[in-house]
């Protein structure tokens, strides 16, 4: 889909205030540069903040024939090629080279580091042109499916209360060409370690509807046929609960959709997830069931970060069951992953089976999800680096206060 006016690329970041738990709309300020993406210093075209239909206008305005920008494609994202620079363009004409290497930016991160984590999951750290650093994690799979988790944006504004991306606050969205080069770095760099990476989760640092046209076209470029080719199916977008972005991506994308829940009341959810305070459960939760009507075989996945004391218990359980009648659904519990300064401790894992075997009864599709990574805090809700300024900790409800105290 390509959509006019598409606005591509941030020219100037948002202020360093915190931000409170409603969402700032205003806080990404994007340069309108015709739909084609540019680097920060205006003198070159981003290659990869463009989908296909983009980049062969662009070729064939240079005044070169649409088939060089499907061969220029498929080395930028076509099997053992993810060309970083104009010299890996085997079989391209020598003119055309020229020009790309004058005209074009190939690159938009810099490798900072690659730490490996004693289950094998890798967390990569990557510098943006203004120097900020995001983190992709890549999850190695016995069953023959490796997984890169992306980020959307540095940072978060939704102020989630057991993140730690979230204590960092908003810095900047990130552009499609910042996302995209994430999944394309994780297949040069490590395919050859870890074999073929076949699914892709917008589950890094940020909430990829805040970001949404980026996320929407970075998962368009993602799952061309003639490029990376992932499966729309494996291209997991996930949100804490914007629900207006939520319908827009419903109806803009194929790919698959997974909603942080976390909790089964309003006042759980108010706390811990401060997005809840704008759109409730029952407006999220039946926006789902409306929009999951005009989708054929389609499934939400529901995310339910498990948090001793505060939302495991099998009232919780009996409650969620309720909560997801009606919603075609897969339900993931995961293992909460502590963090510095983290209010919360992980449920048990007898308790966690114990509430996945309640929804097991009731007929839910439903799994478990233990940590990766975490002791290179590569696990979910990890990610990021606060600074000394940092998202404010919400007043803990009466009734949790024991369950949180328990975890100082």
């Amino acid at each position: 889909m390509v959509f006019s006016h598409r606005r591509s690329l941030s020219t100037t970041t948002c202020s360093q205030r915190i931000p409170h738990s409603s969402i700032d709309d205003n806080c990404s300020d994007f340069g309108d540069s015709g739909g084609i993406g540019v680097s920060r210093n205006g003198s070159k075209v981003l290659l990869k903040e463009m989908r296909y239909s983009e980049l062969e206008n662009w070729v064939q305005l240079q005044g070169y024939r649409p088939g060089q920008a499907l061969m220029l494609w498929k080395r930028l994202y076509g099997n053992n090629f993810w060309a970083h620079h104009s010299d890996e363009l085997d079989g391209l004409n020598k003119d055309f080279k020229k020009m790309l290497s004058e005209n074009a930016e190939f690159k938009a991160l810099s490798l900072k580091e690659i730490l490996t984590a004693s289950d094998g999951t890798r967390k990569i750290l990557f510098t943006l042109e203004d120097e900020l650093v995001i983190e992709t994690v890549v999850i190695p799979c016995d069953r023959g499916r490796t997984t890169v988790c992306v980020s959307s944006q540095v940072g978060c504004a939704m102020n989630c209360q057991f993140c730690y991306t979230g204590r960092m606050g908003l810095k900047r969205h990130l552009t499609a060409a910042e996302i995209v080069e994430q999944a394309v770095f994780a297949r040069r760099l490590l395919t050859s370690e870890v074999g073929s990476i076949t699914n892709v989760v917008f589950m890094g640092m940020g909430e990829p509807l805040h970001n949404i046209d980026n996320v929407i076209k970075a998962a368009d470029i993602m799952v061309h046929d003639q490029g990376l080719h992932f499966s729309p199916r494996k291209v997991t977008v996930s949100t804490s609960g914007l629900v207006p972005q939520l319908r827009r991506f419903l109806h803009e994308s194929n790919c698959a959709l997974a909603v942080s829940l976390n909790a089964t009341t309003d006042e759980v959810r108010n706390w811990i997830m401060p997005i809840n305070r704008k759109y409730k459960l029952g407006l999220l939760l039946e926006t789902l069931r409306e929009e999951l009507c005009f989708k054929h075989n389609y499934k939400v996945l529901f995310e339910y970060v498990m948090l001793s004391g505060v939302n495991d218990s099998i009232e919780d359980a009996k409650r969620l069951i309720d909560l997801v009648q009606g919603i075609p659904c897969k339900i993931n519990l995961i293992s909460f992953n502590p963090h510095t300064e983290s209010q919360f401790r992980p449920t048990s894992e007898p308790k966690m089976i114990e509430f996945r075997n309640v929804l097991a009864e009731a007929g839910c599709s439903v799994f478990l999800r233990l940590s990766r990574g975490d002791d290179q805090m590569a696990a979910c809700g990890q990610l990021g680096k606060p600074g000394t300024i940092q998202a404010p900790l919400i007043r803990v409800p009466e009734q949790f206060q024991m369950a949180v105290n328990m975890s100082v």
